[in-house]
């Protein structure tokens, strides 16, 4: 298979809001991001042009948006996003974002301040003070209902990141199943939207994702029609990867362009260093010079310069819905992989389903997940302002 030097995942998907982040240095100063496997890995979509009519269904408390196209594909419906949003008020919100997308901010802050009540009206209610039946029952509605605010709050979130793809007029990449009439068909039928992902980042993030995108297609970056088979649960791990790597990314860019806006920068932030061999998670670096390299720029040299403990808390996930949303989004995306933890603790993939994707493909599936992980991250500080839920 071609994918043996341009793709090869040294990691799994466990993402976890733990202060025990597992971000490290390597020998040659780059920043690896190293993950253990867990349960594996992670639909809403967007409109795409030439959009007429949508239509909304619900099945077993379940909601699947549709939106029907009008151009040669008509009569084929297209969901906005793979994951399905379950709670009424996920099912409202994604109503609203057919129907009028521009309500959707207003349509958040109503449901934000209810569910602020609801909490505040928990706590002021009295405890029972003896350890009787009374307080277990109350305990177990308590923690009832704090999931239930935690699940909706998780499709809030999800709802206003598929909204900004939205305003960017970006559609989300559907569910990646290949369709049993055509097995030896690519699976990346979606257009290209490389320059509109790439307009979203900052000019100095767009060079850290260049890089990221160097290290995991190699010298095929910018070959777009080769055609390589790959494991789907290893390009699972490597959307996922990047969504932490996007969500990482904007953090620290948004400190680097604050630190830039009021001169404050460090002194070795310069573009001049040399072009230094990286070892990346998403790659094994053969021994071809021209695989697997990053180049200097001044947002990389900027996080160079943290201490540990600073890279540590700016590599950490912060909230639990976010880790949630990652693993869900991208679970529906790929579907749930077939993986056995075997009794020694390996993994056996061997039912692991193999994809044929092109090189352009893969470049799409990055971009859209960094993007996905920058816009979490906006979306999580957004939210956090009006419903305080990211711990300190």
């Amino acid at each position: 298979m071609e994918t043996a030097t341009a793709l090869r995942t040294s990691f799994g998907t466990c993402i976890r809001p733990s202060t025990k982040s597992d971000i490290r240095r390597s020998r040659t100063g780059s920043i690896a991001f190293a993950t253990v496997s867990n349960k594996g890995f992670l639909s809403f979509s967007h409109p795409r042009s030439g959009l007429k009519s949508a239509s909304f269904q619900s099945q077993k408390k379940r909601i699947a948006i549709k939106a029907s196209l009008s151009s040669d594909s008509a009569g084929s419906d297209a969901p906005i996003a793979p994951l399905e949003l379950e709670s009424p008020i996920g099912q409202f919100l994604s109503q609203i974002l057919i129907s009028h997308p521009h309500l959707v901010p207003a349509a958040v802050e109503q449901q934000l301040e209810q569910l602020q009540t609801d909490r505040d009206s928990q706590k002021q209610t009295e405890e029972p003070s003896a350890p009787t039946t009374d307080l277990v029952l109350y305990k177990r509605i308590a923690e009832v209902k704090a999931n239930e605010r935690r699940k909706t709050l998780e499709e809030i979130l999800y709802a206003l990141v598929v909204q900004k793809f939205m305003d960017a007029k970006i559609s989300l990449i559907p569910s990646v199943t290949p369709k049993p009439s055509t097995p030896f068909k690519t699976i990346d039928s979606w257009p290209t939207q490389d320059e509109k992902l790439e307009l979203i980042h900052s000019p100095e993030a767009l060079e850290m994702i260049q890089n990221h995108l160097s290290l995991i297609l190699g010298n095929r970056v910018s070959d777009s029609t080769s055609v390589a088979e790959i494991s789907k649960l290893r390009v699972g791990q490597v959307y996922a990867a990047s969504v932490m790597y996007g969500y990482f990314l904007k953090r620290v860019d948004q400190r680097f362009q604050l630190e830039k806006t009021t001169k404050v920068l460090p002194d070795n932030t310069g573009d001049s260093a040399p072009w230094v061999p990286n070892v990346h998670p998403e790659v094994e670096v053969p021994n071809s010079g021209s695989f697997g390299q990053v180049k200097a720029s001044r947002l990389r040299n900027y996080v160079m310069s943290f201490d540990g403990e600073s890279l540590q808390r700016y590599a950490t996930i912060r909230s639990k819905e976010a880790v949630s949303i990652i693993e869900k989004h991208t679970e529906a995306l790929f579907g749930r992989p077939e993986v056995v933890v075997t009794a020694d603790g390996a993994v056996d993939s061997s039912k692991d389903e193999v994809i044929k994707i092109s090189f352009g493909g893969l470049k799409r599936l990055v971009l859209e997940a960094v993007t996905f992980g920058s816009f979490l991250w906006d979306v999580e500080s957004y939210v956090d302002t009006r419903y305080h839920f990211v711990a300190n």
